[in-house]
């Protein structure tokens, strides 16, 4: 059947040709939008909006003490540290845009403030819809309460209503897997527990936005893949989520775009292969030999106050690295501050995609601490085929399943190539894994067809 010029004229009048369609769209309004934003600590100082009831009122009580220092010009004059610096960037609905850095770059610092637990000296935000945030482990968790009861606990803190909270309240057990649990106090949860609860019911929030900090590098190889095939499903679900991560690989597997923060400002914001380039080029550790870790920046604000890493080294016969085929050495120097039990270590080697390689534990050696005492862990590890490359650092103290002290890509080794059976041992491929391992085949021809 033909259509009539009129016809067609008052269609197009009506609707648009495909150009003016797509020319008089409505734009999307951003779910995440950051103006300017800058945040300002004073050095030596409790922020009134960040601390509890008893932290405000001995800031208070040390405030007389504190201005006379200042106009004396004494040393306890405070000092100001930007944490974040006219940070500005936009995340759609539907998209997950990844925050990466050092520590300390700002990125915690970020979320704090798009989760409202702290406001910006400077700029705005402004978010569209419910915000799920998962910031640590065990947040708005009360220890003494069941798994059960903070499930509603927290639900209602993230903007949940009771009955949404029973709605979904099999899913989130499912998830998190502490079925056998559910009505015990999570005081005796390990973090691993913790971590999936919380993150369970953060995920199961109808809202429009999600924010992940680095969280799930506690969690366990399973967990973590399945809290980012939860990520894309929400994602695809029309939610924004802001996702930080120091593994490259898990950015660049969920995100299509990643901000580069260093210092508290945005070096890098676009495309995630882009943006992943640029922050392993600028931003990782050279190779060394020894690192001192006293005054790097913890993550959380506990890590390192009852036992922490003070120095790691990497014994090695050269400066410049660990041959193809030798065994690696470390020596990692832990001062204590309280009395613990069962304290370990652990060392992680990432590639320089973020992606864990290995993790050498000190189990079944284990140390009692006593405050003020230093203590010393040593490791050898037979040669297990590392092939040539740059590796990242991690180190952790633990003790059961709780962490003393993190600290991720501090520094890095390289192992270094060099001929085996007159061919040169070439650097590790991403397509092909970082080990090298013997194996025998065999080939052999067969008659006939294969069944």
């Amino acid at each position: 059947m033909q259509t009539s010029r009129s016809a067609r004229e008052g269609l197009k009048a009506l609707h648009g040709t495909p150009f003016e369609a797509s020319e008089q769209s409505i734009p999307v309004t951003p779910a995440i939008r950051v103006v300017g934003v800058s945040k300002r600590y004073q050095l030596g100082q409790t922020d009134a909006a960040d601390g509890s009831l008893r932290e405000r009122l001995v800031d208070l009580a040390k405030a007389p003490v504190r201005r006379m220092r200042h106009l004396s010009g004494g040393a306890g004059a405070a000092e100001s540290f930007w944490a974040l610096d006219d940070v500005a960037f936009d995340v759609q609905p539907g998209e997950v845009a990844g925050v990466i850095g050092r520590n300390g770059a700002g990125k915690s610092t970020l979320l704090k403030i798009l989760s409202r637990i702290t406001d910006p000296t400077r700029g705005r935000i402004e978010l569209r819809g419910r915000v799920a945030s998962l910031l640590e482990v065990g947040t708005g968790f009360h220890p003494d309460l069941t798994g059960r009861e903070n499930v509603f606990l927290n639900g209602a803190i993230l903007g949940m209503g009771r009955a949404e909270i029973r709605r979904k309240f099999d899913a989130i057990v499912d998830f998190a897997e502490v079925a056998k649990f559910i009505e015990t106090p999570v005081k005796h949860y390990s973090s691993g527990m913790y971590l999936r609860l919380a993150f369970a019911v953060a995920a199961h929030l109808d809202g429009e936005i999600l924010l992940v900090d680095e969280v799930l590098a506690v969690g366990d190889a399973a967990f973590q893949r399945k809290c980012l095939d939860k990520m894309q499903e929400v994602s695809r679900g029309g939610r924004a989520v802001l996702f930080i991560s120091h593994n490259m690989a898990a950015v660049a597997a969920l995100c299509s775009r990643a901000i580069v923060l260093e210092g508290g400002r945005v070096m890098a914001d676009a495309p995630v292969a882009d943006a992943v380039r640029s922050y392993l080029e600028h931003h990782l550790a050279e190779a060394a030999a020894g690192w001192q870790l006293g005054g790097i920046r913890r993550a959380g604000d506990d890590l390192g106050d009852r036992v922490s890493l003070r120095h790691v080294a990497a014994v090695m016969a050269r400066r410049d690295g660990f041959l193809f085929g030798e065994a690696l050495h470390f020596r990692v120097c832990v001062h204590a501050r309280a009395r613990l039990d069962h304290v370990r270590c652990a060392i992680g080697l990432d590639n320089i995609y973020g992606g864990r390689v290995v993790t050498f534990t000190s189990d079944p050696e284990e140390v009692s601490v006593l405050p003020g005492l230093c203590y010393e862990f040593d490791v050898s590890v037979p040669p297990f085929g590392l092939l040539p490359g740059k590796y990242l650092l991690s180190a952790s103290l633990l003790s059961g399943e709780q962490y003393h002290d993190y600290l991720v890509h501090f520094g890095a080794i390289r192992v270094l190539p060099i001929d085996v059976g007159g061919e040169p041992r070439d650097e590790a491929r991403i397509d092909q894994g970082p080990i090298a391992v013997r194996s025998i085949w065999l080939a052999s021809e067969r008659e006939g067809m294969p069944a």
